[in-house]
Order: C-alpha cells, then sequence, then structure tokens
C-alpha cells in the first residue's frame, strides 16, 4: 500500500510541475490544445493540462542582427560590398509562431534580399550621400514583408560600403580636383575683390594729387623703419610748376 501512494505521490508531482507554467515580463506563452492554437498567455504563472496542452515561449525583446556582407551592383555598375543593421520585435507571438517556422531566420534572409535589391537601384553617389533615403526603402520593404508573420521591423541601418581599391583612387583623384577647383575659385574671388578696391583707391587718389604723395610718404617711413640705406624719393610734379611760375 505504501508503494503505491509513493507512486501516485510522485505522479501528481510530475502532474504539477509539468502544468504549472512562469512567463517573464519580456514573454509571451503561445497556448495549443490538442493541435490547435488557443492564444497567448503571459506574463505571470498560470496553469496548462499536460500532455493536452503545449506551450511556446515568444520573447517580446527588440532583436538586433546585422545582415551579412552583400555583393552588389550599382545601377552605375560600380561593385561594392555592403552589410546592414535590423531592428525588429515581435507583436503578435501567435502569428510568430504559426506563420513562419523561424521568424528570427526567415527576417534575416529577407533582408538580406532586401539590401541587394534596393542597393542595385540606387547609384554609388547615392548610396554614400542619401543613406537616410536608403535606410527608410529598406525598412519600409522589410516591415510590409514581415507585418503577416507579427514582426515589427523598426529601423533598418546601412552599416559599411566597401568600395573597390581602384574607386578609392579614383573618388581620392576626384576629391583632389575638385579641391584645387575651389581654391581657384577663391583665388579668383579674393583677386577680382581687390581690383575692386584698388579701382575705389585710385578714384580717391586721383581726386585729391596731393594725397598720392601722402601714401607715399607713409609707406617710406614704413621701409625706412626695416634700416635700408637708400629711399628713391619722387618729386611732386606740383613742386616743378612752382619754379616754373617762379622763373616767369
Amino acid at each position: 500500500m505504501g508503494g503505491i501512494l509513493v507512486v501516485i505521490w510522485i505522479v501528481v508531482f510530475i502532474f504539477l510541475v509539468n502544468a504549472i507554467k512562469i512567463v517573464n515580463e519580456y514573454e509571451r506563452g503561445v497556448i495549443f490544445r490538442l493541435g490547435r492554437l488557443m492564444g497567448a498567455r503571459g506574463p505571470g504563472l498560470f496553469f496548462i493540462i499536460p500532455i493536452v496542452e503545449k506551450m511556446v515561449k515568444v520573447s517580446l525583446r527588440t532583436v538586433t542582427f546585422d545582415v551579412t556582407p552583400q555583393e552588389v551592383m550599382t545601377k552605375d555598375n560600380v561593385p561594392i560590398k555592403i552589410n546592414a543593421v535590423v531592428w525588429f520585435r515581435v507583436m503578435d507571438p501567435a502569428k510568430a509562431v504559426v506563420t513562419v517556422e523561424n521568424y528570427h531566420l526567415a527576417t534575416m534572409q529577407l533582408a538580406q534580399t532586401t539590401l541587394r535589391g534596393i542597393a542595385g537601384q540606387f547609384e554609388l553617389d547615392q548610396i554614400l550621400s542619401e543613406r537616410n533615403n536608403v535606410n527608410q526603402q529598406l525598412q519600409q520593404i522589410i516591415d510590409e514583408q514581415t507585418d503577416p508573420w507579427g514582426i515589427k521591423v523598426s529601423i533598418v541601418e546601412i552599416k559599411e560600403v566597401e568600395l573597390p581599391e581602384t574607386m578609392k583612387r579614383s573618388m581620392a583623384r576626384q576629391a583632389e580636383v575638385e579641391r584645387d577647383r575651389r581654391a581657384r575659385i577663391i583665388n579668383a574671388e579674393g583677386e577680382y575683390q581687390a581690383s575692386q578696391k584698388l579701382m575705389e583707391a585710385a578714384k580717391v587718389l586721383a581726386s585729391e594729387p596731393i594725397a598720392i604723395q601722402l601714401r607715399f610718404m607713409q609707406t617710406a617711413t614704413e621701409i625706412a623703419a626695416e634700416k635700408n640705406s637708400t629711399i628713391i624719393f619722387p618729386l611732386p610734379v606740383e613742386l616743378l610748376k612752382f619754379f616754373e611760375s617762379n622763373k616767369k
């Protein structure tokens, strides 16, 4: 009789262990009863019927994964390697379990194919300069495809674009030529502004002939400060006219 009671207690203990389920705050338990979906439960403590019911835990936390580098031919026929980072989370646990076998792997594969397709629709300069636009299109397309799985893709960011060495050298030469062009434009603009100022100064000096002499004297004092032994001083034309008038 005692042996039968021990067996009964063991059976009851095993039954309770399999019947009691605990689900964390960030999880949900998807319940199947005889293979039929009964919905999601949790978080907290609840009971299921052993053998008759089965539970599959699903995490609701945001998942991040790197998309492996993809070899892509851009719209302007430049071969590049590009990778990205995807952030997603499960919004509907029942759909994530029933609709797709492995929602994490399926989302990763979808992100890889979408990245190749979208990157091939842009030119290299657009991928490098309009990265936000490319990220937005990637996020929108992947999110639309995963919505039937109960998954929300919140962010997709291009992480790195690897260029061929020949393209890097070409871009470096292009940047050097562009910097030289800008330097020439700035230099020409400075010459133009200087000529305008000189023209205005010439007009002012022409209105008062004595002003040019005063300016020369100021320049001569600056030269003398540098310990030069010889200073050429032009004789004002007005002074010669003064002497001619005295002779007459």
